[in-house]
């Protein structure tokens, strides 16, 4: 069973989402004024098939942070390590900044702090302004590091328009990579009639500047939607074929080292720092950058078998996703103000097979999942249980929530409605460049939309969907190596009161309908279906009498049938709600 799942074209989407948690994945910059990032979802992709081709990690690490600087083979080889590189660009931006270095030295901390804590488990950032207050970790190590992204150019997109006072580029793919365009071409007449519409709207700005009408909310509309409307123009070439582009980075053509910034203010810059690493994890050595950015020494640095941090962080991280908790209860945060592992011998142990083993994530995962510990079944023990209530010496499986992706596709799946088929692109990309408010014009974002799995659903920061939002999925705005698990009454609402749980409801119940004809064989079916096991004769008999019950009572029938269907649809959403299908036990 292991190995059938380790095979499976849907682990590199499970295992996929718990990375892009890390990597602070969306697909739009957040912050005060929210722009689209319609190549993000490139990135996903790469993740999802790096885990399925069982990526070793210290190449996955490599091409994430230095793939433009590694050698390819082939044109798909290098697209793929360019597409990559996104790990670098796709991070939340404030691009209302006005001053240019500030932007600057704000996307260069959110890099550091995205890799240190990624890949390091270390709060690098908190050397911006002073030196650390609990880790070996000086303020100078801080400005070594930000020397080597600035030499480094990162491709982020987004258009030149009002409020966005830091516009950017994508990297070009190569077209002979192979790559997917994500959006269908463009017709010779839709490309006629946005000519047109962008001649219509650069007479009108004429017009407008002529008669000196600037400071009017119709010279502001023209301004935002000529910008959108010449972006989506420009993503496709004359023959109306979709450019291939990517969110990356590559060297700038003339790297530098970074100013020391006295308390981070870049108004007060006293020297400079060579660029390098953090000294304690390196020995105190100065590194050999000769030439370019240094990210590819850096990547090389963070992926050596000699780094003390990399490959336990790592498996820390595999096993808090399959445990619930990990060895360091801490997953972002090694550091002093971090908590010590439960097991450091045998979070050494694991480290150490999983580089033996070639840094192999599907070998980490089939040793763990295959012992006994991981086996336990979840029966609370009186005994243990007083000795060690938590769970921290493992005498069971500790019962835990499903989260939120889980929760949605098996709703999805349960109803018969789920599509397992990997979309291409996104919903974004086909939106294109632009502020994310007017992507859903026309409720094209509506969660209704999609029978995808959850993994590829629209990601905009600060607006989540409400079943990935209500039990705590992520927005990315920041590395979350463990996600919050709440209980709370929102959460029964939504599962009672929500128009499309109760329209999925209505669907689950005309498949089991359709699909069984007694009403016991539909509470067998729906029991195996839910909870994948029979139900006991209690349990039957109960479903069997509030089926009756409901049916006969019910004043008003719920949109679509009868009152013995609004019993079946009651039934169907009850099961959803029940702990035995939100809770893994």
């Amino acid at each position: 069973a292991v190995d059938r799942l380790l095979a499976s074209p849907h682990f590199g989407e499970r295992w996929g989402r718990h990375w892009l948690d890390v990597a602070r994945y969306a697909e739009s910059s957040g912050k005060e004024t929210s722009f689209s990032y319609p190549e993000a979802w490139r990135y996903r992709d790469y993740v999802i098939e790096s885990f399925n081709a069982d990526l070793p990690f210290d190449r996955f690490v490599t091409e994430q942070l230095a793939g433009d600087l590694l050698p390819a083979a082939s044109d798909s080889e290098r697209a793929r390590q360019l597409v990559a590189t996104g790990f670098l660009a796709l991070g939340p931006k404030s691009h209302v900044e006005r001053t240019k270095l500030q932007f600057e030295m704000d996307v260069v901390d959110e890099q550091i702090d995205a890799v240190s804590l990624a890949f390091l488990g270390l709060t690098v950032a908190c050397a911006r302004c002073h030196d650390h207050k609990f880790d070996p970790v000086s303020q100078r190590d801080y400005y070594a590091l930000a020397g080597i992204f600035r030499s480094t150019d990162t491709f982020y997109g987004t258009i030149p328009v009002i409020q966005n006072n830091n516009p950017g580029q994508l990297l070009p793919l190569p077209e002979s990579a192979g790559m997917p365009a994500g959006r269908p071409p463009l017709s010779a007449a839709d490309r006629e009639k946005l000519e047109a519409q962008l001649a219509e709207l650069r007479a009108e700005r004429r017009a407008m500047t002529k008669d000196k009408r600037f400071a009017t909310s119709e010279f502001v509309r023209n301004g935002i939607v000529l910008a959108t409307q010449q972006a989506r123009l420009a993503a496709f070439a004359e023959d109306g074929t979709p450019k291939l582009l990517a969110m990356g980075v590559s060297d700038r053509e003339s790297p530098r080292d970074s100013e020391f910034f006295v308390r981070g203010e870049v108004e007060k810059p006293e020297g400079t720092v060579p660029r390098g690493f953090v000294r304690v994890l390196s020995d105190g050595a100065t590194p050999s950058i000769t030439g370019g950015s240094g990210r590819r020494e850096l990547a090389a640095w963070i992926a050596s078998a000699d780094n003390p941090l990399t490959a336990r962080v790592f498996v820390n991280r595999v096993w808090l996703n399959l445990f619930g908790r990990g060895l360091v209860p801490t997953p972002d945060n090694f550091g002093m103000s971090g908590q010590s592992p439960s097991h450091p011998d045998l979070l050494d142990h694991l480290a150490v097979t999983f580089v033996d083993d070639g840094w192999s994530p599907k070998r980490l995962i089939r040793r763990i999942v295959t012992t006994r510990t991981y086996r336990l079944a979840s029966t609370l023990d009186g005994v243990r249980a007083e000795t060690d209530p938590d769970n921290q010496w493992l005498w069971r499986m500790s019962p835990r929530r499903l989260d939120a992706e889980a929760i949605r596709d098996a709703m999805l799946a349960t109803a018969g409605t789920l599509d397992l088929t990997p979309p291409v692109g996104s919903a974004v990309a086909r939106g294109g460049e632009g502020y994310t408010a007017g992507l859903d014009r026309g409720g094209q974002l509506a969660e209704r939309n999609f029978t995808c799995r959850a993994v590829y659903l629209p990601a905009i920061r600060g607006r989540p969907l409400e079943s990935l939002d209500v039990f705590d999925g992520v927005d990315g705005s920041l590395v979350t190596g463990q996600r919050e698990q709440t209980t709370v009454p929102i959460q029964s609402l939504y599962l009672l009161n929500s128009p499309p749980v109760l329209a999925l409801a209505a669907t689950a119940a005309q498949r089991l309908a359709a699909d069984a004809q007694s009403p016991a064989a539909r509470v067998e079916l729906a029991y195996e279906r839910w909870f994948g096991r029979p139900p006991t004769d209690a349990e039957l008999d109960i479903a069997l009498s509030f089926i009756d019950r409901y049916g006969s009572e019910a004043a008003t029938a719920r949109p679509g049938g009868t009152p013995e269907f609004a019993a079946w649809t009651t039934f169907c959403q009850s099961l959803w709600a029940s702990g035995e299908f939100l809770v893994r036990r």
